[in-house]
């Protein structure tokens, strides 16, 4: 199936559209000038926390990760920074291709959010990415975060009812394996996987898994806006 043939591409928004390791490693950075903990120690130590149980809506569950991430490495641990890493949302950056692949996409397809963050912050995401979405699917929506089936199923509705799109209409775009490629798999929705830590150790921060092979596999979301426009 050529990729064109698709109609909506739905999408996972922080960790493929957005850089929140960057984001939260630029916060790192202000809330303890100086501290020697590396890149990588910090998110591991991230990564484990999400982990765990008991965890919040994301992203305010940033507040309790700073807490448990203090403690395993050492930082200063206040309210106020716990809470500053949940604001920091506001100024996580777009990958460097995320605002203008985006752009090209939406010459050939709906696109449409399917993100574990809260609307509140998806709402500065869509800015941030400049406002690119055919329609905002939140966390909130849902009310459940992927890899819960319940995610797909609900975007499913929404776009059937939007615009009459069927599952096989929809290309899923994600980064994430552990919440987003191994239940597109399960559900019979076709696959692309934007590796971003394409070459990078381990996951970073994002909660590990087995990898599934997805249909389509790209470093970098500009190297799918390419093979659209190529007439892959």
């Amino acid at each position: 199936m050529a990729l064109r043939d698709f109609k909506v591409l739905t999408f996972d928004v922080v960790g493929t559209l957005i850089d929140f390791e960057g984001g939260m490693l630029a916060y790192l950075r202000q809330a303890a000038p100086g501290h020697p903990v590396t890149d990588d120690a910090f998110l591991a130590a991230y990564r484990t926390a999400r982990k765990q149980e008991g965890t919040g809506w994301y992203p305010d569950d940033l507040e309790r990760c700073w807490h448990v991430v203090a403690r395993a490495l050492g930082l200063p641990d206040s309210d106020a920074l716990a809470r500053g890493l949940r604001d920091s949302v506001a100024d996580w950056p777009a990958f460097p291709d995320s605002v203008e692949a985006l752009q090209r996409l939406r010459r050939h397809f709906k696109l449409v959010t399917m993100t574990n963050a809260q609307s509140w912050a998806l709402a500065h995401f869509d800015k941030t990415l400049g406002s690119p979405f055919d329609l905002l699917l939140s966390c909130d929506d849902a009310m459940c975060e992927k890899p819960d089936a319940r995610y797909f199923a609900y975007a499913r509705g929404r776009y059937e009812g939007a615009w009459g799109f069927r599952q096989a209409d929809n290309l899923h775009v994600a980064q994430s394996q552990y919440h987003d490629m191994g239940i597109a798999r399960q559900l019979g929705i076709t696959t692309c996987w934007i590796e971003r830590r394409h070459g990078m150790k381990d996951s970073g921060g994002t909660i590990d898994s087995a990898h599934i092979v997805p249909d389509y596999h790209f470093h970098t979301l500009a190297q799918l806006a390419d093979a659209v426009e190529a007439g892959q």
